[in-house]
């Protein structure tokens, strides 16, 4: 009979020390750290690879890989899960500090209803030189007279699909923990940056539609001082208060609410969305929005 190995040997305390932490996914990098931080303690021998700990812990404990594939790109990353995980913690574990966005965002503040294994998060980019870019509404319309740009890179799993979007970087504003379920808190966007990103990119929310459903359900749920100062610093080049308060008196909202947003001014013809084949007009917003919204 073969000798059990060191990993037999100390499989109880490995396993038990899985079990008690709330981490559920792990890249195959920090199951190597775990393995070497630990090797002293589990009486490890020198010999044992990341590669022989990740066949241990799959055969005989929980951990199973999880690969996440990009068609367009031809990319795969594999993560592994103690046990299942959420949709959102596998998606999270994808890339550093990503943060849950746009329809996820909404579903997990119950403002719509939708589908929980089609994620999308938010990669902030690298701060960059901010350069002086002068509007005008030849440029306005020229923009949204086109399809709006969407990221193509999305990473699909037995049933479930990743978006990654790359935001711009804004040292995580309006970032919160939020837990659903009894889960692990996750990093969501708040209600009122939420309600901000999906008028910049309405498609990432499922449309236009969902995300005038998504302003009605908010209407008694936000702060419009953090919203105001949440836009304040986002610091858009185009004037999204206009589409703003125009949803927000579409769906009811108190004048009290949508005025300070009139306030900052009405110096452009603007548009709802990007695209727009039947468009009405609203003169108070100057804003062109799409004809199926005018009842």
């Amino acid at each position: 009979m073969p000798k059990p190995s060191r990993l037999m040997f100390a499989k109880d305390d490995i396993l038990s020390s899985f079990l008690s932490t709330p981490q559920k996914v792990y890249s195959q990098r920090q199951l190597a750290d775990l393995l070497s931080q630990n090797r002293n303690s589990w009486h490890l021998a020198p010999s044992t690879s990341a590669s022989d700990f990740i066949a241990f812990l799959t055969k005989h404990g929980d951990l199973r890989p999880r690969k996440f594939r990009s068609k367009t790109y031809g990319q795969e990353i594999v993560r592994y899960s103690w046990g299942e995980a959420s949709p959102y913690e596998l998606a999270l574990s994808i890339k550093p500090r990503a943060y849950l966005c746009h329809a996820t965002a909404l579903l997990l503040h119950g403002l719509v209803d939708g589908n929980s294994k089609k994620v999308f998060i938010n990669v902030e980019q690298s701060q960059k030189s901010s350069q002086a870019t002068s509007l005008t509404q030849g440029g306005i319309d020229l923009a949204f007279s086109r399809q709006q740009r969407q990221s193509k890179l999305t990473y699909t799993y037995s049933g479930m699909s990743v978006t990654v979007i790359a935001g711009k970087n804004t040292n995580r504003l309006g970032v919160e923990q939020i837990s659903k379920n009894g889960l692990q808190p996750h990093p969501v966007t708040s209600v009122e940056r939420t309600l901000i990103d999906i008028v910049v990119r309405p498609t990432y929310a499922g449309g236009i539609a969902n995300v005038l459903k998504a302003y009605g359900a908010a209407k008694d749920r936000i702060s419009i001082d953090r919203l105001l100062a949440v836009l304040e610093k986002l610091n858009h080049l185009y004037p999204y208060h206009q589409a703003i308060g125009f949803l927000m008196q579409k769906t009811g909202y108190l004048p009290k609410s949508y005025e300070p947003l009139r306030a900052k001014g009405l110096n452009y013809d603007f548009y709802l969305t990007h695209d727009m084949k039947h468009k009405e007009y609203s003169k108070e917003w100057r804003l062109f929005y799409p004809k199926e919204l005018k009842n």
